[in-house]
């Protein structure tokens, strides 16, 4: 088995922001970031480059990452788009920016479904363009409400699928239906799919660009092989009219995807998936026992039920602490969620648990709960 848990000591050594935030006394989980071992074959990837001294500036271009790519998602998604449709970006809410400046007009509105992944709406606004909000209803996609704010004047939708942070992904239907509203209203359609990869067994993701000529579909390796600080993502368009689309991103866009990025997503495509089907399996088990962890240890506190990502979105809305559950956890408990409020006004009374670490480690965070709680 090449999955490995990463026990606590060992991950209080590490750098990174999620690490060093807070005092060591916290135990962190606001950050979407795994705690498991890197993959073998990318971490053999990663050393082999750093001994090789293949530390210089990157062509994605020639690396291999586009067909590696193209071969991960016929495999997975039974999906096949062209190379020449894949091209490499820093992240992906730098593509999101970039495509937005080159196929919107400044002051543009553009579509976004609450509770939705922060960044989203910082991204837009610092685009020049307009937020316009439509929220989920049950967990679901409001078609009518996206027709209505198109119709409106917004002239893009941005779709987060698999959903952060309520980990649901959509149907091949709702993928369609929305693709067909852009159209009919000449929009500009994304799709963020970094947590695609993350699915539970058994359920199937559906690429916006399988189903939807002009889309443009907005992922990376980062989210499901833990690789966000070596920057690399991908930008693949479904159409021709969407190739153009990608051409005219700046050019120094390409310069400023990560070298060892490039090399590690390559590897995380072609020899990545055995580590992957296992992490998903640990992912899933750890997803059906959460519901029984916060009925003992944090009663009132409820999951949105999820079918792919490493995130958990808890509902405390029947709880004592509704007003600003985060704060409350983080002051009493001692560990970090993600405020409910930071993925719009409909978060409040909710928060983001990440489960993305041992079932030790997960346990141990939802007793931290519980003791807000009490």
């Amino acid at each position: 088995m090449s999955f490995q848990t990463v026990g606590l000591d060992a991950l209080r050594a590490r750098t990174s922001e999620k690490w060093r935030k807070f005092p060591g006394d916290v135990l962190p989980s606001h950050i979407a970031e795994m705690d498991f071992a890197v993959a073998p074959p990318i971490e053999e990837a990663l050393v082999a480059a750093v001994r090789a001294g293949d530390l210089g500036y990157v062509h994605a271009r020639s690396s291999g990452l586009p067909e590696a790519f193209v071969a991960f998602a016929e495999r997975r998604w039974a999906w096949k788009p062209s190379p020449d449709a894949v091209v490499a970006v820093p992240d992906v809410m730098v593509g999101v920016a970039e495509l937005l400046r080159v196929m919107t007009p400044a002051d543009a509105g553009v579509v976004i479904n609450p509770p939705v992944y922060p960044p989203f709406f910082s991204v837009i606004a610092e685009t020049g363009r307009r937020v316009v909000e439509v929220p989920l209803v049950d967990g679901g996609l409001d078609l009518d409400g996206i027709r209505a704010a198109l119709q409106a004047g917004a002239r893009a939708v941005l779709l987060c699928n698999p959903h952060n942070p309520t980990g649901q992904v959509r149907s091949a239907e709702d993928v369609r239906a929305v693709g067909e509203l852009a159209a009919e209203h000449d929009a500009l359609f994304l799709s963020d799919e970094i947590h695609a990869p993350l699915t539970m067994p058994g359920v199937e993701h559906v690429p916006a660009a399988s189903v939807v000529d002009d889309a443009i579909v907005l992922t990376s390796a980062t989210k499901a092989w833990n690789l966000a600080g070596l920057k690399c993502g991908l930008a693949v368009a479904g159409s021709a009219r969407m190739r153009d689309a990608l051409a005219r991103l700046p050019e120094p866009i390409h310069d400023r995807v990560g070298h060892l990025g490039v090399i590690a997503s390559t590897a995380a495509f072609t020899q990545g998936h055995e580590w992957l089907d296992e992490l998903r399996a640990y992912l899933a088990e750890t997803r059906n026992l959460l519901p029984e962890l916060l009925a003992e240890h944090a009663p009132g506190v409820r999951v949105t039920p999820g079918q792919a990502t490493f995130l958990a979105w808890l509902n405390f809305r029947e709880t004592q602490i509704a007003d600003d559950p985060a704060a409350a956890v983080l002051e009493r408990g001692r560990l970090s969620l993600l405020s409910g409020p930071d993925f719009g006004a409909v978060g409040k009374g909710f928060a983001r648990l990440n489960i993305g670490t041992s079932r030790e480690l997960v346990e141990e965070s939802v007793r931290r709960i519980g003791k807000a709680l009490s």
